[in-house]
């Protein structure tokens, strides 16, 4: 009996590290299908969970030419985030919990407290193509955004995504999943507070935020739109055009659902459109998203009150990778950013080209990423212009 109980668990043991490079992990949605953690399901099957873990170690390097400090380095645990999905009494009444326990991943620089819950949603499933969430969750905002970090190519997401992000909120959403004749579509949208993570109540101002996607070759190999780079090496052409809108109303926040609290409350406007696609091993993405805001200007919520800004402008990411043999990925990125000129006394115009290596031992779980970068300002391609600057990263990941 013990002999038998002991070969069970290794088989599940096994299995568990044998199937999960082929599972993406979905910050949008309960995984409690096709994913093989720490699982465990009561004896009457009215109770499951699955368990996991990731972290992100680096350390890294970054010089401004100005001549002022020696550059900064960066050697720290970037996340330890620990998740747990499941359903209870019925699969259609499944739940999602992210907790964070790094400094960087808590929000503490900018609300005050540490932020250590990311995720507590729950979802009801009308169907496998319908479902509405109610809690603190993603909102359906740009691709890079709604990806998982643990999915990223590069160690961290664009200038663009960082600049114009909407990020957490808590609120409730629908998603609806169909075909229009052999095309799949989604579309997605959620009322929320506004304010973000830290949220400890909210006013009757409330943000407004929908997307839909469109996938004309088919749906992509292991859901792989929601993860960067061709690790599936699709066979076919695979391609999926989204596009949205946040109207986020009166906001006490600089961006939103993130940033430092300000004295006026002000109201921003921000679109997307973003694709990405993939074919044997070459993927390439792209996102353009642009933020409207009519007084831009403002104050923080501090003693004495200090001028602040949320970012207004335009900006377009453009990434492309092709994974060689053995599991190694060469990747390029190039991001620009216009900022308004209302906002021009704090933003310069910013471009940043990135090259990366990444290793890939099983799939995102696993890897290896070294990157390295040089920012531009103002458009001016030269190392004398001391605005300019360089670094490099290097991360570890490793997670269930």
């Amino acid at each position: 009996m013990i002999y038998k109980k002991t070969v069970i668990i290794a088989a599940t043991i096994a299995a568990c590290f044998t199937t999960f490079v082929q599972a993406q992990e979905r910050d949008d949605r309960a995984t409690i299908l096709n994913f093989k953690g720490i699982q465990y399901t009561s004896k009457d099957s009215l109770f499951y969970t699955n368990f996991r873990f990731r972290m992100q170690n680096r350390v890294g390097f970054n010089n401004v030419i100005d001549g002022e400090d020696n550059g900064k380095f960066d050697a720290r645990i970037r996340r330890l985030r620990m998740r747990m999905d499941g359903y209870i009494y019925t699969k259609k009444i499944s739940y999602s919990v992210q907790l964070a326990f790094s400094r960087g991943d808590q929000d503490i620089d900018d609300s005050g407290i540490p932020n250590i819950v990311r995720d507590a949603v729950m979802f009801y499933n009308f169907s496998d193509d319908l479902y509405i969430s109610v809690g603190q969750n993603k909102l359906p905002g740009n691709r890079q955004r709604v990806n998982s970090s643990g999915q990223l190519q590069f160690a961290d997401r664009s200038l663009v995504n960082s600049n114009f992000t909407l990020d957490r909120d808590f609120g409730v959403s629908l998603n609806l999943s169909k075909k229009i004749g052999n095309m799949p579509f989604n579309a997605k949208a959620a009322i929320s507070t506004g304010e973000g993570r830290p949220a400890n109540g909210t006013d009757d101002g409330l943000a407004y935020t929908g997307r839909v996607e469109f996938l004309p070759f088919g749906q992509f190999e292991n859901s792989g739109d929601y993860s960067e780079g061709d690790l599936e090496r699709e066979e076919k052409p695979k391609l999926s055009i989204g596009g949205g809108y946040s109207y986020n109303d009166r906001t006490i926040r600089e961006g939103g659902q993130l940033g430092k609290y300000v004295l006026n409350p002000f109201t921003l406007k921000t679109s997307f459109v973003d694709a990405i696609f993939k074919y044997r091993g070459f993927a390439y993405q792209v996102e353009y998203m642009r933020r409207d805001v009519d007084n831009p200007i403002n104050y923080l919520e501090e003693d004495p009150a200090e001028e602040t800004y949320a970012y207004k402008g335009w900006g377009v990411n453009q990434q492309t990778s092709y994974l060689l043999n053995k599991g190694y990925e060469i990747a390029a990125r190039y991001t620009y950013l216009k900022p308004h000129e209302q906002i021009s006394q704090f933003e310069n115009q910013t471009e940043v080209l990135e090259i990366g290596l990444t290793k890939y031992l099983k799939a995102h779980r696993l890897k290896f990423q070294l990157n390295g970068n040089y920012t531009v300002k103002d458009g001016m391609y030269s190392n004398s212009h001391k605005k300019n600057g360089w670094g490099g990263t290097f991360q570890l990941e490793l997670g269930i």
